[in-house]
Formats: structure tokens, sequence, C-alpha cells
């Protein structure tokens, strides 16, 4: 289930919007700049294919959304659980790398979730916006927005990403602790229903 929390930017204390119908939340997002939407899901994509199956699976639309911002770079990213002995390690490194608040200078950070889940954390106007995307759902947070990512303590996505630049992902790093503030992704996943 999708969700979209909304809390004053002093912390979480008072809860803003909370809403599970994806169109107040394109609505609500749309009112700060940010584009989202669902894609039709495809059950034949398992959670852990390859860039050519999911390419395959979703080519009309990314083919469309290419078209509509002139993307010049488009890639799989993915991160499930495994056997691996060091997939806690490689965990933990890739969820650390986008916990705290950034901005992207030069692109927008548009994902499609093809399976899983994560959650942007979005700081403006006064507020933070916590999205948990899953599977089917697109964001697209416009460059200079001031954000940041948890994928939880146990990763388990695949998504994919869309850059107007060929260098892809490139964040600049506020330096303000206020990602602390929020809840995680573990805590909000486990109460998204309540």
């Amino acid at each position: 289930m999708t969700l979209l929390t909304t809390w004053p930017e002093s912390g979480p204390e008072t809860v803003v919007r909370r809403t599970s119908v994806p169109a107040e939340i394109a609505a609500a997002l749309a009112d700060i700049g940010v584009r989202y939407e669902q894609w039709p899901v495809r059950d034949d994509v398992p959670a852990d294919a390859g860039s050519e199956t999911v390419f395959a699976a979703y080519a009309a639309e990314i083919e469309k959304l290419n078209t509509e911002e002139g993307f010049v770079t488009v890639d799989v990213v993915a991160l499930h659980p495994s056997d691996d002995p060091e997939f806690p390690a490689k965990a933990k490194a890739a969820r650390e790398k986008f916990l705290s608040e950034h901005t992207h200078d030069d692109d927008d950070e548009v994902r499609f979730f093809v399976a899983g889940a994560g959650i942007f954390y979005l700081h403006v106007g006064g507020e933070v916006h916590a999205v948990y995307c899953e599977k089917g759902d697109l964001l697209g947070v416009p460059k200079g927005t001031t954000h940041w990512f948890d994928m939880g303590t146990n990763p388990s996505f695949t998504a994919i990403r869309f850059f107007h630049e060929e260098d892809g992902w490139i964040g600049t790093f506020t330096g303000d602790s206020i990602a602390l503030r929020f809840p995680d992704f573990d805590t909000i996943h486990a109460g998204r229903d309540a």
C-alpha cells in the first residue's frame, strides 16, 4: 500500500496528512512540484528480474517518459536479501549512502518501483513528506528539492532510474541531521496498515 505521511519539519509529533489514496497522493505532491503516478504492474516480472527483463516489460512506459522528459540514461538498480554473507554489509552501505538529507543540483531524481518498496522523504515548504513507494509507483523529485531516501535495514526492491545527465546520481548533502528526527522505513513499513 502506497502511503503519504506529512509532518511539520519540527518533528513527527503532529501528522498533517496521512493518505493511501493514489489521487490524493498525486494531488498533494503536485502542489510541491513532485510527480507521482502509478504504472501498470507486471506480475510476470519476478522481483529479482534482470535489467533486460525489466526493460522489455516496461518498454512502452519508459519510451513515453523518455519522450516527455528527455532522459539520456535509464538503468535498473536492485537490492534483495540473499544468502551472500556479504549482503548485510552491502545493504547497510547502500542504505547509509542515501539516508542523509541532500539535493541534486543538475538532475531530477526519478524512480519507478518494479518490485519491493522504499521511502522518499521530501523536505519542502516547512514540511516533511514521507512517500512510501512500492511496486507500480513512479516518483519524480525535481532537482534542487531537499530530500533523503530510506530502503530499510533489510532492503528489497528493484527500481528503474531515469537521468538527464550521463553521470547518474550526484548528491549535494546539506549537513542537516533532520532525517534522524523522523520515523525510518522500518517504523513506517511496520505501521502502514494501522
